[in-house]
């Protein structure tokens, strides 16, 4: 499976990434290894702590903000949507296959339009729906235009977890709850911070 992310997307996943170690490092207050910071689990016990910050964003780990339910046991969980200075939001969580047998993910997940499609699977799909402004924010595109999103989605195995982004224009300052929509999936509120 092949998944691109922009250099600043990556930056901001090893940031969540490490953000979640050091908050389940602090939540479990327990000994044992854990340090791998790829792979975080709510089971997790404490990372390896050598100095670090703790993070700011440590109840964001433990409940999601959202959980998008899908096809197949497929479960979108949203773990941060984060206004940037830049004029962006960043929505991160996990996809994740809760049922017991692999599932592919849904094409439709990428949307319909041909210069999102043509870059391959992802999250291109996805929108932001802001009803007391009554507008909807599409998923951001690179020059090429490539999703600023997820990609290279194939398919879960059975209790399989994928961390994943998606990255759209930030609505009006004083919005706060917008409603995520992706294909297929149920939608779900969110609460921008930042």
């Amino acid at each position: 499976m092949s998944i691109r992310f922009t250099a600043k997307a990556r930056r901001g996943m090893v940031a969540m990434t490490l953000a979640a170690g050091l908050a389940m490092g602090v939540a479990g207050c327990g000994g044992g290894g854990g340090g791998d910071d790829d792979k975080s689990s709510p089971s997790a016990s404490a990372s390896k702590d050598s100095g670090s910050k703790p993070s700011a964003q440590e109840g964001q780990v433990e409940t999601p903000l959202a959980e998008l339910k899908g096809a197949d046991g497929l479960l979108l969980q949203v773990t941060s949507a984060q206004r940037d200075a830049g004029g962006f939001v960043t929505v991160s969580g996990n996809l994740k296959n809760d049922g017991a047998e692999s599932v592919a993910i849904p094409a439709q997940t990428s949307g319909d339009e041909t210069e999102v499609i043509k870059h391959g699977q992802s999250l291109g799909g996805a929108t932001l729906v802001d009803s007391k402004g009554k507008k909807r924010y599409y998923v951001l595109r690179d020059t090429d235009g490539r999703p600023l999103t997820t990609t290279g989605l194939t398919t879960l195995e059975a209790g399989q977890k994928l961390p994943v982004f998606m990255q759209f224009p930030a609505p009006p300052a004083g919005t706060a709850d917008v409603a995520l929509q992706l294909p297929t999936f149920s939608s779900g509120t969110i609460k921008i911070s930042g």
